[in-house]
């Protein structure tokens, strides 16, 4: 697929469909990291002392990880296609390509901004978050 290059305006248009794909895939990146954690948990304590319903527990917890990193893929694949590069999971940290003249540049947004207020440079980063406009 073409790189994907957005102006300002599309790409706040595109957060009617963007922002629920990142409020999911935030959710199921905590539903996995507390289903993995549990599974460490439920684990350590099989290992301890031979079972009980900590194994029923760490089959439970195994399930609900899977279809976590299932869910996370999915809002993965969807963000990819429209051509938005995730950067943080946990955050829901996202960037559209956008073009600044002849520079390649991103425009940053992440779950809870109402808006996209930020750019920054291809290897600047979430540290190098500068004001919109350019």
């Amino acid at each position: 697929m073409a790189a994907r290059f957005y102006t300002l305006d599309e790409a706040r248009e595109a957060l009617s469909v963007v922002r629920p794909i990142a409020e999911r895939m935030v959710e199921h990146r905590r539903a996995h990291r507390h289903a993995v954690e549990g599974r460490g948990e439920a684990a350590a304590h099989v290992a301890g002392n031979g079972g009980g319903s900590a194994g029923h527990d760490l089959a439970a917890l195994t399930d609900d990880a899977d279809r976590a990193a299932a869910g996370i893929a999915e809002c993965l694949r969807e963000l990819d296609e429209l051509g938005v590069q995730v950067k943080d999971l946990d955050r829901g940290l996202l960037d559209f390509p956008a073009l600044r003249g002849d520079e390649v540049v991103l425009l940053c947004w992440h779950v809870g901004e109402d808006d996209i207020g930020w750019w920054h440079g291809e290897s600047d980063g979430f540290a190098g978050r500068r004001p919109l406009p350019f």
